[in-house]
């Protein structure tokens, strides 16, 4: 059986860190998706576009996306995924824009009139705020979650209310951070991949 995992990644990121999940991953082959914008239909498009590309040479596609990615790709419509792996996702985008204007005390008014702000180096534009509002996430693969403690991105009460209506599951590491990149944290990492897709 051919099985390919397609890689979404977070903001930063690029599709190269599927060199380090194939050594974790031996038996699956990995396709990432290059992406430079961060404006949900453009990604949404670019990962749909992937998985049309791959998906009838392959048995059974599966997903590993990071923090943004994974909202990127939760957006995606009539792909046939068996299983989705998310490692620190932003499972509610519109909270995490407007927790992020609140904390930089810039009001929805100022946004609309500016039509874009920079906050932290990341920028935020009306428009997208808007399209976040109108394309409510409908999420039904069975997902793995893998979250970090001190997330500072998904809040714990977000993630509960995201697996009570969908088909997922949560590990969470003790003392972890949104970004896993220490050597410990990294391991957890390679090991809650390897066990779930065991």
């Amino acid at each position: 059986m051919k099985k390919v995992i397609i890689y979404v990644h977070g903001k930063g990121g690029s599709a190269s860190e599927i060199e380090r999940f194939k050594e974790i991953c031996p038996n699956y082959d990995f396709v990432g998706v290059a992406y430079q914008e961060y404006l949900p239909w453009i990604v949404e498009k670019q990962i749909t576009d992937v998985y049309d590309q791959v998906s009838s040479q392959y048995d059974q596609v599966l997903i590993l996306a990071n923090s943004i990615g994974a909202y990127f790709t939760m957006l995606t419509k009539k792909m046939n995924i068996k299983k989705a792996l998310f490692i620190s996702p932003l499972l509610n985008m519109e909270q995490y824009l407007e927790d992020l204007l609140a904390k930089n005390s810039v009001t929805e008014s100022e946004l609309e009139q500016q039509k874009v702000v920079s906050i932290n180096g990341e920028e935020i534009t009306w428009k997208s705020l808007q399209y976040v509002r109108k394309n409510p996430v409908v999420w039904k693969v069975p997902t793995e979650i893998l979250y970090g403690e001190h997330d500072d991105h998904t809040s714990m009460e977000t993630l509960d209310s995201f697996t009570k209506s969908h088909n997922a599951h949560i590990t969470i590491m003790q003392g972890g951070q949104h970004r896993f990149h220490t050597r410990e944290q990294l391991a957890f990492l390679n090991n809650w991949l390897k066990k779930s897709l065991s």
